[in-house]
C-alpha cells in the first residue's frame, strides 16, 4: 500500500445542520434559522462543521464554467508549511488557482486527477511548469503519465491529513474516488471527491474510454454508497448549479443508481448522448498530463 508521507490530523469546514425538535415556537424559529444558514452556505460550496478538529482543513471548491468542472483545493492549515493539493485542475484556470494558493500562503505539493478527462484539458502539466517540486498524481489503471501512480487503498498525505484512494471504474477504466481519512482526527463528516463516477443525481456516461455500465454500478454501490450516509460527495462536474450532495441523499434520490443493476444498464445504454466535443483533443493531452510536447516539458 502506497503511503505518501506521515499521517495524522484533520478537519473540515462543513457540517450537517442539526434540526431542533423542540415543540416550542422558539425552538422552531431556531431550527428555521439553522436551515436558512445551511442553505446559504450550501450555495457557496462551503460549510461549517461542529467538529473542533474541522478547523484544520482549509477547503475551497473552484469552478471552470466552460466545461462546468469543479477543482478542489485542500490544505492542512495547522501544519507549518500549509501543504496543499489540487484535485482535477483545469488548464484554463491554472493562473486563478495558483494566485489563490499564493494569497492563502499554501504550499501545493500534489496536482491530482480522478481520471483521464474527455471534456477538458487538465491543468496538471501547466502547474508543474509553474510550481517547482509539485508532483502529478493519477491512478495506475488510467494508463496516463504522472509522477505518482496510485492504486486502491493508497493514502495521499498532506501535512497531518490524508486522502484514501478508492477504485471506482466504469465511466473510464481508471477512475478513482479520493476520500478524506477515517478517524477522530480527520475531517468529520468525511468527504469524497468522486470525479465523474458519481454526479449529483446522476453519474458519468459509459460509452467511451473503456466505460462499462455494470462496472460503474458496482463501483458506486461498493465504494461510495458504503461510506457513512452523512459523507459529503463532491463531483467532478455539475450542470445545474448544485455544489455538493451526501451519500444519504444519493442513495435515496439518484434517479439512475437507485435502480437495480439491470435497469441501470438499460438506462445507460439508451442515453443517446452527443459525441463529446473535446474528447479528441482532451484525451491525447491528458494521457501526457496535459502537455503534449514531452521533449521540452516535464510530464
Amino acid at each position: 500500500m502506497l503511503n505518501l508521507g506521515f499521517i495524522r490530523l484533520s478537519a473540515c469546514r462543513f457540517s450537517p445542520f442539526i434540526i431542533n425538535h423542540s415543540s416550542s415556537s422558539s425552538g422552531f424559529y431556531s431550527s428555521q434559522k439553522q436551515t436558512i444558514s445551511f442553505a446559504l452556505r450550501s450555495q457557496m460550496g462551503s460549510f461549517t462543521t461542529l467538529s473542533q478538529s474541522s478547523s484544520r482543513l482549509l477547503f475551497r471548491q473552484l469552478f471552470e464554467k466552460e466545461s462546468s468542472t469543479y477543482t478542489y483545493l485542500l490544505a492542512d492549515s495547522f501544519h507549518p508549511d500549509k501543504p496543499a493539493l489540487l484535485i482535477d485542475p483545469v488548464d484554463k484556470t491554472v493562473d486563478r488557482d495558483l494566485s489563490l494558493i499564493r494569497k492563502l500562503g499554501l504550499k501545493v505539493i500534489y496536482a491530482m486527477n480522478t481520471h483521464v478527462h474527455a471534456d477538458h484539458i487538465t491543468g496538471t502539466g501547466l502547474i508543474k511548469d509553474k510550481v517547482p517540486g509539485i508532483k502529478s498524481v493519477i491512478s495506475k489503471a488510467s494508463g496516463a503519465k504522472a509522477d505518482v501512480f496510485v492504486e486502491p487503498g493508497d493514502k495521499i498525505t498532506f501535512g497531518d491529513l490524508f486522502l484514501e484512494v478508492r477504485a471506482t471504474p466504469g465511466h473510464t477504466a481508471g477512475c478513482v474516488t479520493y476520500v478524506t481519512g477515517d478517524g477522530p482526527d480527520q475531517p468529520q463528516p468525511r468527504m469524497a471527491f468522486t470525479g465523474d463516477a458519481l454526479l449529483i443525481r446522476g453519474c458519468g456516461r459509459t460509452d467511451f474510454q473503456n466505460g462499462n455500465s455494470g462496472q460503474l454500478y458496482k463501483s458506486v454501490h461498493s465504494q461510495i454508497f458504503t461510506l457513512p450516509k452523512e459523507t459529503f460527495l463532491y463531483p467532478g462536474h455539475d450542470y445545474k448549479g448544485f455544489t455538493v450532495t451526501t451519500v444519504g441523499e444519493e442513495v435515496l434520490y439518484n434517479p439512475r443508481l437507485t435502480k437495480d443493476e439491470e435497469t441501470f444498464i438499460s438506462i445507460m445504454q439508451n442515453l443517446s448522448l452527443a459525441y463529446p466535443k473535446m474528447i479528441d483533443v482532451a484525451v491525447p493531452a491528458n494521457v501526457v498530463c496535459g502537455l503534449q510536447d514531452l521533449e521540452s516539458k516535464p510530464n
